[in-house]
């Protein structure tokens, strides 16, 4: 009666409600109702306090504690505050003693009138926000050959080496970043947006309600590479405070960011990991925030479908006839060691995971491309390997012969650039130099290691046997990740690799059009490649 709908549809079909909601929510958040006629309708809108344009100063103190209990400092003044007026300052900031011993700092922001103290104006906002994080210390690098260290700051006597890399220690936050929306906006009481009441203090002038000024501290501009180790010997530290307008739509948005980055923490994401989420949002500007948006939802979709069809390829697989097994068994390898690096380098979960489940699934595909199978035998495992045919063989003989030629260059490339890394470049360890290296090879001449692949397409004057579904999804998501190599913080060698994989998609795609197969027609290896499973329920 009803036409059955394929998954894959029914996942695009997903996609597209899920992309809608999210701009529907967007769009709720960046809009804020106004007050209709707030000069007759008085007592239904919240005015601004800016509006009649008040002198201002702005205060900054440090405290032990976010209350000001037991001492507070005055660090930074601006007596002539214009909310308008944009700023940047480079002051030094003297550390009490509980700071210097790993302990924590905070700054307590004002906004208040002139002339008065902060602490008894009945008209001041003010905001308080950390100056230190804790975070692992970076690990030293040596020389491997000379055992010369890289010059580090000063540690703690009382501390051992081993002890200071395993316990977190405070580190000096050197941007501080301050807003205010200086657009006389009025708000309607009963639309009033929940994000923005908490930042909202309102006093009573008559019967209108006035709201004073909005100030905002941005934390999703505190940034790892602005972080700055304390150790017992620091007495002082440089900290830049900035300051700019910033409308009504982005504050709430900034909001809804910085609270997400918080629920992320919460959920065991380190600073680290935060930071790289951040970096999202604080290096880019609105617009090409909204296509970041659009080119992730479309990577997440590609990268599902990829998956999907890749799976079902493989789990479908019964023969090898005109596929690289060695180009299968280096991808395995190729992916586990991204892993391990990407593990040693420390980065982002964002990249950690994704690298992680790409290499399971590399291992399942050697698993059925060496037809290996694992049995239990008295307790013992054993595993089995079967058989090759006659077409089998012939592509493996395409496939050795490429490797033959490839080894000619490729390890002796390896090797060398191993040896020079020993020589001239600093690790943390043994290990990291071995990872090092191996990535690098990976990263340099890993795109030699599909060539086999190409080459035996050449010798069969086919492409028929390829998984060109998968294959396309994962060239789509090639061109995506060319935006992200841009976008997301990762190692150097790991963003030149997504312009590498571009080459190899396009000579690909040359061989896809000079090699034009029925896929229908049963070829010289008695096989038909789009030939419907038998079992297969729905239409895909």
């Amino acid at each position: 009666m009803f036409q059955k709908t394929s998954f894959t549809t029914l996942i695009v079909g997903v996609f597209i409600v899920y992309v809608l909601h999210t701009c529907w929510v967007m769009y709720g958040i960046v809009y804020t109702k106004p007050c209709e006629n707030p000069r007759s309708r008085s007592d239904k809108c919240i005015s601004p306090y800016l509006a009649s344009d008040p002198p201002l100063q702005l205060s900054i103190y440090t405290a032990l504690r976010p209350n000001g209990e037991g001492g507070h400092s005055l660090i930074h003044r601006e007596e002539a505050f214009d909310v308008h007026t944009r700023f940047e300052r480079l002051i030094n900031v003297s550390l009490p003693k509980k700071t210097r011993k790993n302990g924590t700092l905070y700054a307590m922001v004002f906004v208040h009138q002139p002339g008065m103290s902060p602490w008894q104006d009945p008209r001041q906002v003010h905001l308080v926000t950390q100056l230190t994080t804790y975070m692992l210390p970076k690990p030293p690098e040596v020389s491997l050959i000379t055992g010369e260290d890289e010059p580090q700051q000063q540690q703690n006597p009382n501390m051992g080496v081993d002890d200071k890399l395993d316990r977190p220690v405070s580190h000096w936050r050197s941007r501080l970043t301050l807003n205010v929306v200086a657009e006389n906006f009025h708000f309607d009481r009963e639309a009033l947006p929940s994000d923005v009441h908490r930042y909202m203090k309102v006093f009573q002038s008559g019967r209108k309600m006035v709201y004073l000024p909005l100030l905002f501290i941005d934390q999703l501009s505190n940034r790892v590479k602005d972080l700055m180790e304390i150790n017992s010997s620091t007495t002082e530290l440089p900290l830049t405070i900035s300051y700019d307008t910033i409308a009504l739509g982005k504050l709430r948005f900034w909001i809804h960011m910085q609270d997400a980055v918080y629920s992320l923490q919460q959920f065991g994401f380190t600073e680290k990991d935060a930071d790289e989420i951040k970096g999202i949002f604080v290096d880019t500007n609105l617009y090409f925030l909204a296509l970041t948006f659009f080119v992730a939802a479309f990577h997440l979709l590609f990268d599902f479908l990829a998956f999907k069809n890749d799976i079902s390829f493989w789990k479908q697989k019964k023969s090898m006839v005109g596929m690289s097994s060695k180009a299968v068994l280096w991808r395995c390898f190729s992916t586990i060691v991204i892993f391990l690096y990407l593990l040693d380098e420390q980065t982002s979960l964002l990249v950690l995971i994704p690298a992680g489940i790409g290499s399971l699934i590399e291992v399942w595909k050697v698993k059925k491309a060496f037809k290996i199978y694992f049995m239990w035998k008295g307790g013992k495992p054993t595993f089995l390997f079967g058989k090759s045919d006659e077409s089998e063989k012939r592509t493996e003989e395409y496939d050795s012969l490429a490797m033959k030629y490839l080894s000619y260059l490729l390890y002796p490339l390896c090797v060398g650039g191993a040896v020079y890394a020993l020589v001239f470049v600093k690790y943390k360890s043994w290990y990291s130099w071995l990872i090092n290296s191996l990535v690098n090879g990976v990263y340099a001449f890993g795109f030699l290691f599909m060539l086999p692949q190409l080459f035996v397409n050449y010798k069969l004057k086919s492409v028929a046997h390829l998984p060109w579904k998968a294959f396309m999804y994962k060239a789509f998501n090639t061109f995506i990740d060319d935006v992200f190599a841009f976008i997301i913080t990762m190692p150097t060698s790991h963003r030149l690799a997504c312009f590498r994989d571009d080459a190899v998609f396009l000579i690909y795609l040359y061989q896809r059009w000079l090699y034009p197969v029925d896929k229908t027609r049963v070829n010289e290896y008695g096989v038909s490649y789009d030939e419907d499973p038998k079992k297969k329920i729905h239409k895909d």
